[in-house]
């Protein structure tokens, strides 16, 4: 599978951060932060970069774009390198459209949203059911809330979440594959007012559609 693909599948719902150990922390700043973002951000965009490291040590596979998303479940993430790929949520689906290959994928947007990193973005609020936390430590400016997911169907070992003065700044995604994604985001606007279209898609005339659903 397309390593932008998979990593954005597993985050777009959703968000870099280093991988050098982390330096002990205040007590509960980082998982306050993260607490505070969750109740007081109903939608957001920013500018990212992201970069995927393969267990097998093969060279890391950089890219980036930007992202928004809506409270609940509506979200768009849209790479512009090393080449265009788009991700829509619209809120009960997930649609996927390769512009180079003219091909959409779709699925069904089900309870598994719950317990993977698009729940911290897009999701409603279920933090503390579906995630357990424990602080981070401090390390590249950022204060770190490591979440590990309560169920597997997410396919994730563990996230971690950064922060800076109560901005999201970063995430790292660790799969049960062994896979490393790191994002950094940049310009993070909270509560911007986003045009709801951005969160619709229909797939564009003589593209192949695949999945779960084949209709908008």
């Amino acid at each position: 599978m397309n390593p932008l693909f998979r990593s954005a599948l597993m985050t777009a719902c959703v968000a870099g951060g280093a991988l050098a150990l982390p330096q002990p922390v205040n007590a509960a700043s980082a998982i306050a932060q993260l607490r505070d973002f969750i109740a007081s951000t109903q939608s957001g965009r920013a500018g990212f970069e992201q970069r995927v490291t393969a267990k097998s040590g093969r060279k890391p596979q950089d890219a980036s774009g930007t992202m928004a998303f809506s409270r609940p479940g509506k979200f768009r993430w849209t790479y512009e390198k090393p080449y265009y790929q788009l991700l829509v949520g619209d809120g009960e689906k997930l649609w996927v459209h390769d512009r180079d290959l003219n091909q959409v994928t779709v699925k069904t947007l089900g309870d598994a949203l719950a317990s993977t990193p698009a729940a911290l973005l897009a999701g409603r609020n279920e933090l503390e059911r579906n995630f357990d936390l424990s602080e981070g430590g401090t390390e590249d400016g950022m204060d770190w809330v490591e979440a590990k997911p309560k169920q597997t169907e997410g396919g994730f070992e563990s996230v971690r979440i950064g922060f800076a003065n109560g901005t999201l700044r970063g995430m790292v995604l660790r799969d049960s594959f062994g896979q490393t994604t790191l994002l950094r985001f940049s310009g993070f606007e909270r509560n911007p007012t986003l045009d709801p279209d951005q969160f619709r898609f229909t797939p564009p005339a003589g593209a192949d559609v695949v999945g779960d659903v084949m209709t908008p």
